[in-house]
Formats: C-alpha cells, structure tokens, sequence
C-alpha cells in the first residue's frame, strides 16, 4: 500500500498533493511529528496547572467574549461548544476533492507541534482522509480571518461523532459511519477544538486544487491556441525566440517556445501568407499566455508557503515557554492571490473566445461560421455566444474579494481577508475556462479541416485524430450541446 509519511522536517509541494491524491495513498504521522505533537500537549497541560493569567481560547471565550474567563472543570465543554455553534455553513456542499485536499492540509498544520492538540486528535482526522469519510463542509460561511473557521467546523464535526459525511458515494450520520468501520469519537481537551477550526485549509485547499488545474489549463492553453493559429494560417515570426529575448517575461518566452514545438513541420504554417500580420488574439498569445503563466507561478509560491505553515491560534512554543496569541489565520496573502490567479486565468478564457470570433468571421478563405451554406446553416455562430457569456460572467467573478471586509465579533475582528469568497469565484472561473478551452478545441477542429489537403504538425494532427474520433467534421446543423459537452469531456481527460 502507498503510504505518505507526513513529517515536520518534510517540506510539501503542491505537486506532492496532487501525487498522494491521485495514487491513493494512505497517510501516516512520521515518528518525529508524534513526538512533536505530543510535547506540545504535555506542555500545555502543565503549564494551565499553574497558569494564574488567562489564556485566549484555552480558558476564555472566543472572539469579542475573550475577556470571560471559563473555570477548569468546563474547558472540555468549551472546546466542544466551539465546534458546534461554529458549524454554521450554508449554500452548495463542498466538492469531495477539496474536502481531501482540507483533510490533508489540516493534518499537516497540526503536525509541526505548535497547537497542543492531542495526538488522537490528528490520527482521527488520518482515519477519516484513510477510510475515505469525507466530511459534508459547506461553501459559505467563512470570512477568511481567525481561519475558515465554519468550513473547519463542518469539517471537525465527525471525530466529535457529530455532523454528517460522504462515504462510498452516500451521505450518513458521522455517528453511523464511524461506528460501522471502528473508530471511537473523541473528546476534545482543552484549545483543541480552536486549534482545529483557526486555520486557513478551506482557502488553502481550493487553492491547491484551483493551482493544480491552472498548470493543466496553462499547457491547454498553449496547445489548443496552436491549433487555432494554424486553422486560421497565422505567421509564426511573432513566436521567434529573439523577439523575446529583447524582453524576457520567462512565461512569454516559455509560451513562444510551446508554440514553436507544438507547430513544427505544419505545412499550413509555411506556405505563403497574404496578412502581413495576424490580430492581437494571435499575436500577443505569448504576452498574454506568458503573463498568467508568471502569475501562476507567483501563487503557487504563496501556497507552497503556506501548506507548509502553521495557521491556529493562539500558538505554542514550548521551547520559548511561551503561548502566543496572535494572526496566522488571517487568509489576505491567499485571497490577494487567489484574486489574482482568478485573474490571470481568466485572461485565458478571455484571448481564446476572441480567437474563437476570428475563427468564425468568414475570413482567411474559411466559410462563415465554419460551415457549409452558411444562411441555411448557423454552424458555429452559436458557441461563439456560449463563450462570450462564460467570459461574461468571468469578468464578474474577478471583482476582488480581498478588497472587502465586514466587522464581525462586536468588533474585535474588524479587519478580515473574505480569501474564501476569493476561492470559491477562482474555482467558478477555471471551471468556466476549461469550458472556453473546449469551445475553442471544437471550433478550431472544424476550421483546420478547411486547409485540408495541407496537415498541420505531428503533434497537432495527433491530437485532433483523436479529437475527431469522438466529434467528427460537422457538415450541417445539428444540435450542438452535446459536442460542446464531448468537447469538454476531451478537455478534462485528454493527456498532455
């Protein structure tokens, strides 16, 4: 069996995510983070035995009720109390594959040993991502400050024996599930149910998810991009090297490069051209490709820092003797970029459906709307809509979350990040833009077919071979929702 050893001295990338998700594998604490976590419980319970001052969260209430002190024999019931009135998300569930993403995420911030949680405490939340029990977490609820605190919530709620979760398709009574596969609910001591719902694993997790699927749609991008400069016999000079070495965005010159090896040995590209230049659409890809793919990369730095990171409060630091409570939890390094990546991304969308135009517009010897008697035949004049509405509807989801704040808790968090709503329009959007992908693939398919005999590269014709396979050359009207969804299913699956 796979096994992934979670370890503080072990630094995670997001590629290391998207390996244990995809092999399955099982999770396990390494010898050195149970050591860990289990000095920084030991201290805490010593530490509370003479602590005469209170303590944020351990033996105060929560938020702007953090000066009422709770007497020792209800710190157990505090911690609990938290998680319940905490869990007060609404709206769409979660999709599972975040939820495993937040799982993982969680257990490696408790790992480092700085939240004196119990060690049972994470080895439950193992348990649940092992078994595959995936908590039922809800999209709204969370500001994006002291942590995603209602996703985290519904995410604890199932080691308590509370709450409800997937599992093997099916949603069950956290109670009935765990009891049918053996585990025992735990009873959360002390700062244990803060440590569990301070923390940014809800933005974190989208984040991963949304981060991972930018580098797919980076690489499409490019590839489906090369298929549209053929069908529409665009000029290859404004993708040579030397035009940007002169100035050298590394994603421009990464994108360029794509192009040059996507499209080489095209007969289309080397024929004769009558337009001495191409539009913008065409030849700025490299600038606009390079840009998001620069962006891209800036984010993905910001999320490697943070899933290595701790996000609860307050923080302990047994080797310093000191309980900290402080502002990890705040989400605005992940919702300034999640904004820009929805951003970036949607930059994409946006240069593709203008591609998409170009290629139905009637010129460059292709027939109109890229059919046969056009005027008996709307041919591709429709898809054309459907993307210009995606993009549409991208430009209102790329209004900045990270810009707005509302004053919550009487006031004693009047500053928060709103990085969830942030992650949540990001994941709408590269979900929209792998649409736009799609839409772009099946009208620059049917376009290349127009310069038949000539073949494009090795590589492109490849690609549309198997394209073809599944949507053949559209000779006259037919209903076109079912090729725009076979498109997309291509999208998702096909191998780069």
């Amino acid at each position: 069996m796979n096994t992934y050893s979670i370890s503080p001295e072990k630094h995670i990338t997001l590629k290391d995510v998207q390996h244990i998700l995809e092999s399955n594998a099982v999770l396990e604490l390494s010898a050195s983070a149970k050591k860990q976590i289990i000095a920084c419980r030991e201290y805490l319970d010593k530490k509370m035995a003479s602590q005469t001052e209170p303590v944020y969260g351990i033996n105060t209430g929560f938020g702007s009720l953090c000066n009422v002190i709770i007497p020792d024999d209800e710190l157990e019931q505090l911690q609990t109390n938290l998680v319940m009135s905490h869990a007060c998300g609404m709206g769409d569930e979660v999709p599972l594959e975040i939820v495993r993403i937040m799982l993982l995420l969680k257990i490696q911030s408790l790992s480092y040993g700085k939240s004196a949680v119990q060690l049972a405490t994470v080895e439950r939340l193992i348990d649940l991502y092992n078994y595959k029990i995936y908590p039922i977490v809800y999209q709204q609820g969370s500001l994006g400050a002291s942590g995603d605190l209602s996703p985290l919530a519904h995410l604890t709620l199932p080691i308590l024996g509370m709450g409800e979760v997937n599992y093997q398709g099916n949603k069950y009574p956290s109670a009935k599930v765990l009891k049918e596969v053996g585990i025992e609910p735990i009873t959360l001591k002390s700062k244990e149910g803060l440590a569990l719902l301070n923390g940014t694993q809800f933005m974190g997790a989208y984040g991963v998810w949304c981060l991972l699927k930018a580098d797919r749609l980076n690489t499409l991008a490019d590839l489906i991009g090369s298929v549209s400069l053929d069908a529409f016999d665009g000029r290859i000079e404004p993708f040579k090297d030397h035009i940007h070495l002169i100035r050298p965005h590394k994603g421009q010159l990464q994108t360029a490069r794509a192009f040059r090896e996507n499209l080489t040995g095209s007969e289309i590209l080397v024929q004769h051209k009558v337009q001495v230049q191409d539009p913008y659409s065409f030849r700025c890809i490299p600038q606009v490709h390079g840009a998001t793919k620069d962006a891209t990369n800036y984010v993905n730095s910001v999320f490697e820092t943070e899933i290595n990171s701790v996000t609860d409060n307050p923080t302990v630091f047994p080797e310093e003797d000191e309980i900290i409570s402080g502002g990890n939890f705040h989400g605005q390094p992940l919702a300034l970029s999640l904004d820009f990546l929805a951003i970036a991304i949607a930059e994409l969308g946006s240069i593709s459906e203008r591609r998409v135009y170009q290629l139905i517009s009637g010129t460059r010897n292709l027939p109109a709307f890229l059919v046969a008697k056009p005027g008996l035949n709307s041919g591709f004049m429709i898809p054309q809509y459907t993307a210009a509405s995606i993009v549409s509807q991208n430009k209102q989801l790329c209004t900045p979350a990270s810009i707005d704040s509302i004053v919550s808790s009487n006031g004693q968090e009047d500053h928060v990040s709103m990085g969830a709503n942030a992650a949540t329009k990001c994941y709408k959007v590269i979900e929209n833009v792998e649409k736009l992908m799609a839409i772009e693939l099946l009208n620059a398919s049917q376009a290349i077919e127009f310069r038949r005999p000539l073949k494009s590269s090795k590589k492109i014709e490849g690609l549309l071979t198997n394209f073809k396979k599944l949507i053949p050359f559209i000779k006259d009207d037919k209903v076109m929702y079912q090729e725009l969804e076979a498109s997309l299913q291509f999208v998702k699956t096909m191998t780069l």
